[in-house]
């Protein structure tokens, strides 16, 4: 079998990739945005905050964690979620980045 295409790409791109896929669902947005108002969370508070099952909320909550944009925490019988500001900055770096590169070449606009 061929190597995968996405081994052609270095770790820190395929990294942002994937927290770009996971903030690619408005209601993973809303679910990170929720998280940014309360202080730590139980699944249950997110599905009352959203037109969504449990079901489908567990799932995007799984794609967040995945993605490292989320941390979760067992509490008793419930799972307790928060932003992971370690994924926050790294993603914080690349935006300023690319800001940073569009500053230098603003003498040169490309259209």
């Amino acid at each position: 079998m061929g190597a995968s295409k996405s081994e052609s790409f270095s770790e820190g791109q395929q990294a942002i990739a994937l927290i770009a896929k996971a903030l690619g669902h408005p209601a993973r947005v809303a679910i990170v945005e929720y998280l940014l108002k309360v202080d730590g969370c139980i699944c249950n508070d997110i599905v009352g905050e959203l037109p969504l099952s449990q079901a489908t909320v567990s799932q995007h909550l799984r794609e967040l964690k995945n993605a490292g944009l989320i941390k979760g925490s067992i509490e008793r019988n419930a799972i307790c979620y928060c932003i992971d500001e370690k994924t926050i900055n790294e993603l914080q770096g690349y935006i300023a980045g690319i800001s940073a590169k569009l500053v230098e070449k603003k003498n040169g606009e490309c259209c």
